[in-house]
C-alpha cells in the first residue's frame, strides 16, 4: 500500500449526529446502519468534528448507569478527547494510531476539521490488502493494558 492515503481506506458518506441529539436516536442509527460509532459534529452544515459516540459509550454510560436514552443527549456521553487522522495522512498513520490507542475505528477529517470519513478495523482488512497490518491492529487493539 505504498503511497496510499487515509482517504483510500476510509468509509465515506457516514452518519453523523449532533451533540443535542438523543442517545436513543443515535443507537437506532447504529443498529440500522450496522455501525459501532457515530461522529459528533457541530452542525449539519459545517460538519466540524467535536466528538464521537460509540456503542461502548452507550453500554457503559447509559445502560450501566441506568440513564434514560430517550432523554439523554449525545453531549453527555460522547468522547471529546479523540484520536483522529487527516484524509491526506499516510494510511499507516491511522493504522499505527489505532494500534497505539486500542481503537477499532478512527475518524478522518479534512484540513478544516470537518468529517471526511472513518476508518474501521474492517476497512484496514478489506481495503488495506496488508495482512500483517491488519493482524497488528487486531493484536494491539485486543491486548490487555
Amino acid at each position: 500500500m505504498l503511497g496510499k492515503k487515509c482517504s483510500d481506506l476510509m468509509t465515506i458518506d457516514i452518519e453523523c449526529c449532533l451533540p443535542t441529539d438523543k442517545v436513543q436516536t443515535v443507537a437506532q442509527t447504529m443498529k440500522a446502519q450496522d455501525i459501532g460509532a457515530v461522529p459528533v459534529v457541530d452542525s449539519p452544515h459545517t460538519r466540524k468534528l467535536i466528538g464521537i459516540v460509540t456503542d461502548r459509550d452507550l453500554a457503559l454510560k447509559i445502560v450501566a448507569e441506568g440513564m434514560d436514552s430517550r432523554e439523554t443527549t449525545v453531549e453527555r456521553v460522547m468522547s471529546q478527547d479523540m484520536v483522529m487522522c487527516k484524509a491526506q495522512d499516510d494510511w499507516q498513520t491511522a493504522v499505527d494510531a489505532m494500534a497505539k490507542h486500542q481503537l477499532r475505528r478512527i475518524p478522518v477529517v479534512d484540513d478544516h476539521g470537518r468529517v471526511a470519513g472513518i476508518i474501521a478495523q474492517a476497512d484496514v482488512a478489506t481495503r488495506g490488502k496488508q495482512p500483517e497490518a491488519t493482524a497488528k491492529v487486531v493484536e494491539e487493539i485486543s491486548r490487555v493494558a
